[in-house]
Order: structure tokens, then C-alpha cells, then sequence
């Protein structure tokens, strides 16, 4: 298999501060209650003041990257404050876009807008389909696009695209990247297969109506987008991107939503989890946080990415002008205001695949030379030693030399020779597994052919080896492992095994009481002494045992399978998984496709249960 490994990007010690744009939602309605206009007016395309609420006659203002007003449309969000990040995907670099704001301000209409003004979603959704039409055609990278889709409700994630689905775990791989197991991972090939993916998905996500908004979003919503680009000329480097699009619940003031009953439940969610991404942003922002409290809720840990991670990160705010949003609008400016200043360390994510055959070559090409390669041959051979020289060996040079220098050509050669170069070496890789199976094939015959003449030799030197023919098999096979000369018996060493057999017969005879009850004995014996005890038994009484181990292996729990004589704890396992994977067992007999169920194992299996359950 191929091995591999990471590469660091050359400009992994850049950092990108998370941008942060303002969008003011057009004033609803002519006066609010107080007989007061909009309490938030914008001054230029990057600045914006408020009322104070302590001194009327003043006003706190406000910078950030950008700010959007109330004019401004769906696409001039999109190119000023999406569109720029985009293209760190395809470089296999992480980005994020997620829409912050209270109830009622337009985060789900900037984030997912309408058929005639699509929002953020669809329009990135769409540009990354066109930079990899574009990519793909001046250069040579085979891309790939899948999305996942979920929702944060009630601090349980829920996979929007498997709505049958329970509340999924978040994990952390080695390498610090966070992971959902079970999440659905739907590959798609252009914007329509998006579309019918995402449609669908977005109407499971939990709405519902509050005296501020007639559809509040009661989740926090999570689109990632995979890009994954793959290089088609050796050495196969692989570089993955991902897009997190997210859509987050408001916060809300219960006194005026009116929220009762699960309404109040969703909202304390919503709210503990945005307090817990303010605790965060102020941790970051600190810069002597021992610890930053990323794991206090699993919005934290999913943005954990955007946030102080390695993603470059966009932070659209949505606000609204009227006055009796006053208190929620100064809280986000102040919370947008403190994430600007969080800085981000991006890196490019890019494996390249490692053939074996490369370790091989390079021992060949150190002829011998140095400690190293010397250390290395010497394993080589033990291997060998261990594994036999048989007549269809893989060591065989003439197919390693082939495989070595095909992968030099490989190497150096033009792109027009590559595709029958891989030819070849499919070819000689066929030819290997040949071998490999002959190699097997060889190995069986020798081992048949070594016990037949044991057994024969047994027979006529001494009557009572019989019994003591199996364990003292076993032993000499441990001493031929100590030895280590060769695992495949030729029958010409028939005869020397037989002599450290009888050397070894001292020892068997202290143990052989011991022993006596674990011999299996030859398949002949077996068979007559299995006839024996089964023409002991009534018909009817045999095949009754035989349907209640039957009923037990289709129904019975892993104790049930446990309580049967000659099951342990990891055949019992292995019998609830077949059972899961194939279904019932249509008759006993059916256990020998179970793994490690041989066929004596199966015989001695039924004798014991059958004989147990009879009290003999």
C-alpha cells in the first residue's frame, strides 16, 4: 500500500487576521415605539457610528473592513467580502464564512438569500465549481467536491443531509483537526448536484415563529464544502480544502420574544453557545489565556478552525437600525470589533504517496555500502530464512530488477510514456500476485505431503503416538521458528522431524495427562468417535439440541452467545457481526462461515453443547 506523508507548505508561517464586514439591515416599519428613527447610521464604506445610550447627544463609532449599507445588494457582499478567500481552497487551505448577529437581523438572508437574490451560500457554492473548471484546464490536477451538511440544536449535532440520523460526536485526529464520524459526506459534480442535495437538507433544519421574527432559525447551521485536487503525475501529491459556510442562531432577549416552554430551551442553548464564542474571542484576544474554551460547547469546537485556527475566516455581522434593537446591535458591534483583531495561522494540507518499491531500490542502489543498508539486508534476510526458498520465491531478482528500473524510467520519463510505463508495471504486478499464489499453492502440497508421511511413520513405529501426535506438531513447529531455517518442509526432512519428535517424547510423557485432554486426534479417529457418540443419541433428541444452539446463534445476545460451551468473548463478537452483516443462521452448519470457525473446531463445538445440554 502507499504510504503517506505529510509536507508542510512553504508559507505555513504567514498569518491571516479574521476579516470582519457589517451589514445593516434596512430599517422596517417608520417609527419604532420611542417616536425614533435608526439609532445606527453608516459614515463611509468601512466606518459606522451609534447612539451612545449613556449620553444621547453623542455617538461611539466603529472601523472594520468593510461596512455594507442598507442598499447594498447580495452580489457586492459577496465579491467584497466572500469571493477574495475562495481560491486558498484549491491550494488545499481551510476558509471559513459565518454570519453573526441577534434575531431578526438578516443572517439567513445574507447567508442563503432567495431565488432572484441568491445569498453567500449559493454564490460560493458556484464560484468554487467555476475556479475548478478553470484549474482543471491549465492544469494538470484530477479535483474532486463533496459537501457535508448539519446543525447545532440543543448542543446535539444533526446530519441535515441523513435527517434520521442521532446526535453525532465531535473528535480530534493527531493532527489537531477536527473530525464528526458518521457525518454524511455527499460527493457531487456541479452546481444543479448541489442544489438537489442542499434544498432538501436546508428544510430540515428547526425553525420556528417568535413575536420578532416568523422564521427563527433555532440552530446553528454548518455547510462544509471538500475540495480535494490531486496531482496527476508522479509523485501523487494530494492537497484537501475545506469550506465552512455557517449560518448562526441570534441571540435573543426573551422578555421580548416572548419565548415559553421549548422556544425558552432553544434560546438558552443559543445563547450559552454564544457566550461561550464570546469567552473564546476574549481568550484569543488576551494572549495569556492558559486555556481557551474552545470544548465548552460544540459550536466552539467546531469553529475552532476559523477562530485562532489555520482557516482564513470572514466574519459577516448582521445588525438592524431600530432603536428597540439598540442593546443587541452595540453587544454585536462590540463582539465584531473584538473578533477582528483574532489572527489565524493557514497552512497548505498536501500528502504525497510513497511507493514501496522506492525502499527497495534505494538498498539496491547503496550496493551494500555503509551500516545502514547492511542492517537493512540483514533483516532482509532473516526474512527470507523465515519465509522459505521456494521454487516461485518473490525474491526472484529478475522481477525486482524489472520493478526498479521501470520506476527509473517512470521517474524521468516524458508524460506521453507514462501511460504505458503504468502498463507495464500493472503487468509485472499481476505477475508477482501469480507468484504469490503459486508460492501458496506449494506450501499447502509440502505441509499434506509432510503430515501423510508423519502419519504413516507414526503407524508403524509406535501404536500409542497416535494421541500425541498433535501437541508434539505444534511443538516442533516452535522449534523450527527458533531455528528459523525454513517455514516451507521439504519431504526429504520428513524423516529428521520424526527424529526430534522421539528425542522429544521424555519431556511429552510428564505432560501427557495434562495434554491428553486438549489432543485433537486424526480426521479418521474423529469421525468415528463423532459417528459414536452421535449413534448414542435419539434422532429426535439430537436434532431438538441441534435447533436450540440454532435459536441461540440467530437470537441470543452476546451472554447468550457466551454461555455456549467452547465461545469466548471474541467469537461471541464475531458471531453477532456475521449475524448482523448476512442474517440468520438458515442452519448450524452456517457457523463455519464464521471467522476462525474451522471445521474440527465446529465438530468438537457441537459435540460439547450437544452433550452439555444433555448432562453427559
Amino acid at each position: 500500500m502507499a504510504q503517506r506523508v505529510a509536507v508542510p507548505d512553504g508559507g505555513s508561517k504567514k498569518t491571516s487576521r479574521v476579516r470582519v464586514a457589517v451589514r445593516l439591515r434596512p430599517y422596517m416599519g417608520k417609527q419604532d415605539e420611542k417616536g425614533e428613527g435608526p439609532c445606527v447610521r453608516g459614515l463611509d464604506s468601512q466606518n459606522l457610528e451609534i447612539i451612545n445610550w449613556r449620553n444621547a447627544t453623542e455617538t461611539v463609532k466603529y472601523h472594520f473592513d468593510v461596512f455594507h449599507g442598507e442598499q447594498t445588494t447580495q452580489q457586492e457582499v459577496f465579491l467584497s467580502s466572500v469571493k477574495p478567500i475562495l481560491p486558498h481552497i484549491l491550494n488545499g487551505q481551510n476558509a471559513s464564512v459565518f454570519a453573526y448577529g441577534p434575531t431578526g437581523a438578516g443572517k439567513t438572508h445574507t447567508m442563503l438569500g432567495s431565488s432572484e437574490e441568491p445569498g453567500v451560500i449559493p454564490r460560493a457554492v458556484r464560484e468554487v465549481f467555476n475556479l475548478v473548471r478553470a484549474k482543471d484546464e491549465e492544469e494538470g490536477w484530477d479535483y474532486s467536491i463533496g459537501m457535508s451538511y448539519l446543525e447545532i440544536y440543543n448542543e446535539k449535532v444533526l446530519d441535515l443531509l441523513s435527517p434520521s440520523s442521532h446526535d453525532l460526536p465531535i473528535r480530534e485526529d493527531k493532527d489537531k483537526n477536527i473530525l464528526i464520524p458518521g457525518l454524511t459526506h455527499t460527493t457531487i459534480s456541479s452546481f444543479s448536484d448541489f442544489d438537489k442535495h442542499f434544498v432538501p437538507a436546508s428544510l430540515n433544519r428547526t425553525t420556528a415563529s417568535t413575536k420578532l421574527n416568523q422564521r427563527s432559525s433555532r440552530s446553528h447551521a454548518i455547510l462544509l464544502i471538500k475540495v480535494v485536487r490531486t496531482r496527476q503525475a508522479l509523485p501523487h501529491r494530494q492537497q484537501i480544502g475545506k469550506l465552512y459556510l455557517v449560518d448562526l442562531a441570534g441571540s435573543e432577549d426573551n422578555r421580548r420574544t416572548g419565548n415559553q416552554g421549548i422556544r425558552l430551551k432553544e434560546s438558552g442553548a443559543i445563547n450559552l453557545s454564544l457566550f461561550t464564542l464570546s469567552k473564546v474571542v476574549d481568550s484569543l484576544n488576551s494572549g495569556t489565556a492558559i486555556r481557551v474554551p474552545y470544548r465548552d460547547s460544540k459550536l466552539t469546537r467546531l469553529l475552532q478552525d476559523s477562530l485562532g485556527g489555520s482557516a482564513h475566516s470572514v466574519m459577516i455581522t448582521n445588525i438592524a437600525p431600530e432603536y428597540k434593537y439598540y442593546f443587541d446591535t452595540f453587544t454585536a458591534l462590540n463582539f465584531a470589533a473584538k473578533s477582528k483583531l483574532i489572527v489565524n495561522k493557514p497552512f497548505t494540507r498536501e500528502t504525497v504517496a510513497v511507493l514501496p518499491v522506492k525502499r527497495a531500490r534505494e538498498d539496491h542502489e547503496a550496493g551494500g555500502s555503509g551500516t545502514e543498508p547492511q542492517k537493512k539486508r540483514q533483516k532482509e534476510d532473516k526474512k527470507t530464512e523465515q519465509y522459505g526458498s521456494s521454487p516461485h520465491s518473490l525474491s526472484e531478482p529478475s522481477v525486482m530488477d524489472r520493478l526498479i528500473a521501470l520506476e527509473k524510467q517512470m521517474m524521468s520519463c516524458k508524460d506521453k510514456d507514462r501511460v504505458n510505463m503504468l502498463k507495464d508495471v500493472a503487468q509485472y504486478r499481476k505477475e508477482i500476485q501469480e507468484l504469490k499464489e503459486k508460492q501458496r499453492e506449494f506450501e499447502s502440497k509440502t505441509k499434506l505431503l509432510s503430515r501423510l508421511a508423519g502419519e504413516k511413520s507414526s503407524t508403524s513405529q509406535e501404536p500409542s503416538f497416535k494421541k500425541k501426535m498433535a501437541p508434539l506438531e505444534r511443538g516442533s513447529s516452535t522449534a523450527s521458528k527458533a531455528n528459523k531455517q525454513q517455514a516451507v518442509v521439504q519431504p526429504l526432512q520428513v524423516s529428521q522431524q520424526l527424529a526430534v519428535v522421539k528425542k522429544q517424547s521424555v519431556c511429552v510423557k510428564k505432560k501427557e495427562k495434562r495434554l491428553s485432554d486438549q489432543v485433537e486426534p486424526p480426521d479418521g479417529k474423529e469421525n468415528k468417535m463423532q459417528n459414536g457418540w452421535e449413534s448414542q443419541l435419539d434422532t429426535s433428541v439430537l436434532e431438538q439440541s441441534r435447533q436450540k444452539i440454532l435459536q441461540i446463534l440467530n437470537t441470543g445476545s452476546l451472554k447468550d452467545l457466551k454461555g455456549l460451551q467452547q465461545i469466548g468473548v471474541k467469537k461471541a463478537k464475531l458471531i453477532l457481526g456475521w449475524r448482523e452483516i448476512h442474517g440468520d443462521f438458515t442452519k448450524v452448519e452456517d457457523l463455519i462461515k464464521v471467522e476462525g470457525m474451522t471445521e474440527k473446531r465446529f465438530s468438537t463445538f457441537m459435540k460439547a453443547n450437544i452433550l452439555s445440554a444433555l448432562g453427559m
